[in-house]
């Protein structure tokens, strides 16, 4: 089982910007894809951003494109998202997830990101 830890949330104003961070521990060894999603209230889960195991191919949601950088440090177990120009509609808790090998996924706890126009 992995566990993540999810941290760099908080309240900004529209065009700042925040950095998340999400630390792996357990059975970090099996650890495959990770990435960062968000829920808006009243809204789905949605995909923003994910990394690959070696951290060379990334994928973003059109929406955070040319604003959001995912990337990844496996000395330290622990995965970033650098978010800039932040938007009201980015207003949402932040999830990290952990994929394994085996297609398995873990989840971090969320933090929450408050964007104010």
């Amino acid at each position: 089982q992995v566990q993540l830890v999810e941290s760099g949330g908080g309240f900004v104003q529209a065009g700042g910007s925040l950095r998340l961070s999400c630390a792996a521990s357990g059975s970090i060894f099996n650890i495959n894809v990770m990435g960062w999603y968000r829920q808006a209230p009243g809204k789905q889960r949605e995909m923003v951003a994910t990394v690959s195991r070696g951290g060379r191919s990334t994928n973003y949601a059109d929406s955070v494109k040319g604003r959001f950088t995912i990337s990844r440090d496996n000395a330290k177990n622990t995965v970033y998202l650098q978010m800039n120009s932040l938007k009201p509609e980015d207003t949402a808790v932040y999830y990290c997830n952990a994929q394994n090998l085996g297609l398995r996924d873990s989840w971090g706890q969320g933090t929450q990101v408050t964007v104010s126009s």
